[in-house]
C-alpha cells in the first residue's frame, strides 16, 4: 500500500499521445510490484488483495514480488492478506517472493515467511520482530471481556501454527519466542527459516564514499 498521497513521487512517460504522469506505486505494480509500506489495516490489506489478484489475472504464472516494511497493525487485514497470498499460490504455478526492507514487524513478519519458499529475502540492515497478538484493551462488561481473550487466544494459537508452518521451527518453541517481541536480525531470520536469503550487498569501506569505490565483504579482513 503506497504512503500518503502527500510523498507519492511521480514519473513521467512518453507514450505516443504524449508525456503521462504516473504515481510511482502504478508504474511499479505493471512491473508486478507491491509494497507494504504502511500499518495493516483493512484499507491497506484491500488494496494489497486486489493488486494480487489483478497480478494473478494478467499473467498467472509469472512472478510477484511483495516489498514489506510495516510494523504490522490488524491481525484480520493481515489475514487476508496472508490466506489470498496462499490462495493464487495454490491456484497456479505464481510464486510470491517476498523482501524485508527497513522492519517487518509483528504480521509483517508473517506476510514476510508467507512468500513461496526459496524466494523470501531480506536487505542484509533489515529486523524482523515477531509477538503474539494483543488485545486492544476495550474493557466493558465482564462477559465482553471473557469473549475478547478467548478470541485473542484463537488468534494466537492459529499465527503459532502459521508460523512454525512457514519457518519450519517447532511450534512449542515460536509459541515461547512469541511471549515477547521477538528481534532478529536479517542473519538471525535466515537461521530462524523465517527468510531463504539475505541479500547481499556491497560494504563501503572507509574514505571508499569519497573515492568513489565500494568492496565487497570479506569476513577475513576487519
Amino acid at each position: 500500500m503506497q504512503p500518503p498521497e502527500s510523498i507519492v513521487p511521480y514519473v513521467i512517460e512518453t507514450t505516443p499521445r504524449g508525456e503521462r504522469g504516473m504515481d510511482i506505486w502504478s508504474r511499479l505494480l505493471r512491473e508486478r510490484i507491491i509494497f507494504i509500506g504502511t500499518p495493516i489495516d483493512d484499507v491497506v490489506a484491500n488494496s494489497v488483495v486486489a493488486q494480487l489478484l489483478l497480478l494473478k489475472t494478467e499473467d498467472p504464472d509469472k512472478e510477484i514480488q511483495l516489498f514489506i516494511n510495516s510494523p504490522g497493525g490488524s491481525i484480520y487485514a493481515g489475514l487476508a492478506i496472508y490466506d489470498t497470498m496462499q490462495y493464487i499460490q495454490q491456484e497456479s504455478s505464481l510464486r510470491i517472493r517476498t523482501t524485508c526492507f527497513g522492519a517487518a514487524s509483528s504480521f509483517g513478519a508473517v506476510l514476510l515467511m508467507a512468500g513461496s519458499k526459496g524466494s523470501r529475502f531480506a536487505l542484509p540492515n533489515s529486523t524482523v520482530i515477531i509477538h503474539q497478538p494483543t488485545s486492544p484493551g476495550r474493557g466493558g462488561q465482564a462477559s465482553d471481556i471473557e469473549i475478547e481473550a478467548r478470541e485473542i487466544l484463537r488468534l494466537r494459537s492459529r499465527l503459532n501454527d502459521i508460523m512454525a508452518s512457514h519457518t519450519g521451527q517447532p511450534l512449542d518453541k515460536v509459541a515461547k519466542d512469541v511471549d515477547r517481541d521477538f528481534f532478529m536480525t536479517a542473519e538471525q531470520a535466515l537461521e530462524y527459516g523465517i527468510i531463504d536469503e539475505v541479500i547481499d550487498l556491497p560494504v563501503v569501506r572507509p574514505g571508499s564514499a569519497t573515492e568513489g569505490s565500494t568492496e565487497p565483504d570479506d569476513e577475513s579482513s576487519s
